[in-house]
């Protein structure tokens, strides 16, 4: 698809003529379904990328984090909003600077000095940041799987495996975790209206209370989200769902590239396109539920997951005194106007 065409449209006028964008692009890269390999006909145009900040941005009174046109779906990030994202390895800004060449529609001197000090932002952030959205899209799928047409008591224990997911995340994020102990399981219920519930047997030493606090409402968000939980449209459902568990392991298999590799990959090879696509298409759909093929799949991938970041070489923080000469570097010369 020629995506400079597109972009060249009336409907992307915004593009040339809005005062913080046109010439201000440090680059402009095709996103979404297009960017990451898995589309199909009928597939939005999603455009992401990073502008420079105006002068006034940097020693004036002007704020200014971000430009978005719902109407083409797309996003461009001031350049110091983008740098911001990108220190904690957030997903979506990330993929940005691991496109394929040919998906960039704008690339300016400077845009490419940026891509070029990508490595700069690899740390092993990655691992809680790509952890915790594929963490929320396999949320997603657990909830749909407790939608009404599912027993109480069945809805309960998929309910279970979310909380305990839930934790195991939580504990990972706090590896200190040895000042107490607990149990959770289904039993007959005790409150009124349930056939069955969750229970938790906990045992406790010296455990900050902030961090008790954090922990319990880790597991009572997961429950507010099965509770709400109403009726819903069966086929509209199944394509989200086959959507958001593609992207599940979307996340775990870009993860795993940038811990193992030192790499962002977004546009995925011939090999994970064929698993994505396949998974996108409802191969592991059963009668509107993801069958165990699909559990064995996530389970496989969970345990690279881990390992690559058990393993990796990346450093875990950024070098903060390398990104704040590049920043400077930059924004240095948006504000004498210099060569951008």
């Amino acid at each position: 698809m020629d995506f400079t065409s597109i972009l060249n449209s009336s409907e992307y006028g915004f593009i040339r003529e809005h005062p913080r964008l046109g010439n201000r692009i440090m680059m402009l890269g095709v996103s979404g379904s297009y960017g990451y390999g898995t589309n199909r006909d009928g597939s939005d145009i999603d455009f992401r990328g990073v502008m420079l900040n105006l002068p006034s941005d940097l020693i004036g009174l002007t704020k200014f984090e971000q430009y978005v046109d719902s109407n083409t779906d797309t996003v461009i990030y001031t350049f110091n909003k983008f740098i911001e994202l990108v220190l904690n390895c957030n997903p979506n800004t990330l993929e940005i600077l691991g496109l394929d060449p040919d998906q960039y529609v704008i690339i300016s001197h400077i845009g490419q000095e940026l891509l070029d000090h990508r490595d700069l932002f690899l740390t092993k952030r990655a691992a809680v940041s790509f952890g915790h959205y594929a963490t929320a899209q396999l949320r997603r799928l657990q909830n749909a799987l407790a939608r009404d047409k599912m027993p109480q008591s069945q809805r309960e224990a998929h309910m279970l495996n979310s909380v305990r997911y839930a934790v195991e995340n939580f504990n990972r994020q706090h590896a200190d975790w040895d000042k107490g102990d607990i149990r959770l399981y289904v039993d007959q219920a005790e409150t009124d209206g349930l056939e069955s519930e969750i229970f938790l047997d906990a045992d406790f030493h010296h455990y900050p209370v902030r961090r008790y606090n954090d922990w319990m409402n880790t597991i009572l968000n997961v429950i507010r989200d099965y509770d709400k939980i109403g009726p819903r449209n069966h086929k509209k459902d199944e394509n989200h769902l086959n959507k958001h568990a593609m992207h599940l392991i979307r996340l775990y298999m870009m993860g795993i590239d940038i811990l193992e590799k030192k790499e962002i990959r977004t546009h995925r090879s011939e090999s994970d396109l064929e698993l994505l696509k396949s998974i996108r298409n409802g191969d592991y759909m059963v009668d509107g539920i993801l069958n165990d093929e699909f559990y064995e799949i996530v389970s496989d991938y969970q345990k690279r997951f881990e390992n690559a970041e058990k393993h990796s070489i990346l450093p875990e923080d950024p070098d903060m005194k390398a990104v704040e000469e590049f920043v400077e570097s930059v924004n240095r010369r948006v504000v004498l106007e210099e060569r951008l």
